[in-house]
């Protein structure tokens, strides 16, 4: 999973980038500090994993894990060049989903592009941006299905469909917030819209904030309202609280966290809303040689999930002996639960869950 974390210059998108993966990207207080792109890989916190790692004291212990792009900022005129903004627009095709930080606070000491901090009309010159990024591919499409549709008639449906779209994005409408069929979506899914993308609104905010109850701040609530309508995500966060936790050890961050009364760090928490935004689940294998977790789709069947670890797998399904994770620690071993009735064997037609540990048994 590949996450491109934008928005508009100095709004704490290098501080985030930072904190969540200690990549030392160059952090300033001037526009278009970040050029090329910063790429972090981060483990993905599971404490499933450590329970297993625990049990079976394993020789490797593997997490899933996120790649985070930290990518310049954009601003007014992007989608025509502005501040090498054609540059920065191909970066963001590459991602599965964006995080798009808002600030929501107020600095003196830290300047604002447009001379104020305004969360509705910041998230509005970025979605701009990439609805007209957008305008010029899907135009280019809509010529190419017209001409192929003279000689083939049931193109039409495509080509209706792609008038639509473009008319609900001349209206300033998200790709993402078009209501589609299936069909129409997979249509969609082959042009690659940037805001087609899955977006998580992450309210850059003081450390302040956090003492109060974050629903009485206004300007997370203009953004709560603005993600509503487009069914985007929004995680409040503090990207310099996010970097004081980066460099605490364990108990230091349990503690720092719970004087403050906040039970996950953001990182935690911007992994858990990735997930649910993108329909990921992870799976769990657990030995002696190793214990990890595999990343896939909700809704994956056994021999699908199987080809995750090695085509073999999935070429050569049998069948898949699976047991919850939560039944597993009730029993306290494999054994017990086996001698318990609790392990599974299931076939083709099995729709892996999340926390699913599982033994494939395959023949090639």
């Amino acid at each position: 999973m590949k996450l491109g974390i934008v928005g508009l210059p100095n709004v704490g998108k290098s501080t985030l980038f930072n904190a969540i993966t200690n990549a030392g990207a160059q952090s300033a207080n001037y526009a278009f500090c970040t050029i090329e792109p910063n790429v972090g890989v981060v483990a993905v916190p599971d404490y499933r994993l450590d329970k297993l790692a625990e049990m079976y004291h394993p020789q490797k212990f593997t997490p899933a894990t996120i790649e985070f792009v930290d990518i310049a900022g954009l601003v007014k005129g992007a989608s025509k060049g502005e501040g090498l903004g054609n540059k920065f627009l191909s970066h963001i095709r590459e991602v599965d989903a964006i995080i798009h930080v808002v600030r929501c606070f107020d600095d003196d000491d830290i300047i604002h592009v447009e001379g104020s901090v305004d969360p509705q009309r910041d998230i509005e010159t970025i979605n701009l941006e990439l609805i007209l990024s957008d305008l010029e591919i899907l135009d280019r499409r809509i010529d190419r299905s017209t001409k192929a549709m003279k000689g083939d008639k049931s193109l039409q449906a495509e080509v209706d469909f792609l008038n639509r779209l473009r008319e609900e994005l001349q209206n300033g409408v998200n790709a993402r917030a078009v209501e589609v069929t299936d069909d129409e979506k997979e249509i969609m899914d082959s042009i690659a819209l940037l805001s087609a993308k899955p977006v998580i609104y992450a309210c850059n905010m003081c450390e302040e904030d956090f003492t109060h109850p974050i629903e009485s701040n206004p300007r997370y609530q203009a953004v709560c309202k603005i993600a509503e309508a487009e069914g985007a995500e929004v995680l409040p966060i503090c990207a310099e609280m996010e970097a004081e936790i980066a460099s605490l050890s364990k108990e230091e961050k349990e503690l720092f966290l719970s004087d403050l009364g906040i039970e996950k760090g953001g990182l935690d928490l911007l992994i858990q809303r990735s997930y649910h935004l993108l329909g990921l689940i992870s799976y769990l294998t657990a030995g002696e040689p190793e214990v990890r977790a595999w990343t896939i789709k909700e809704g994956t069947k056994a021999p699908q999930a199987a080809g995750k670890i090695h085509s073999d797998f999935e070429r050569g399904f049998i069948r898949a002996e699976v047991i919850s994770f939560d039944e597993l620690m009730q029993y306290g071993s494999m054994q017990a639960a086996k001698e318990n009735g609790k392990i599974r064997s299931e076939g083709k037609e099995y729709v892996m869950k999340d926390g699913d540990i599982v033994l494939f048994r395959f023949n090639v």
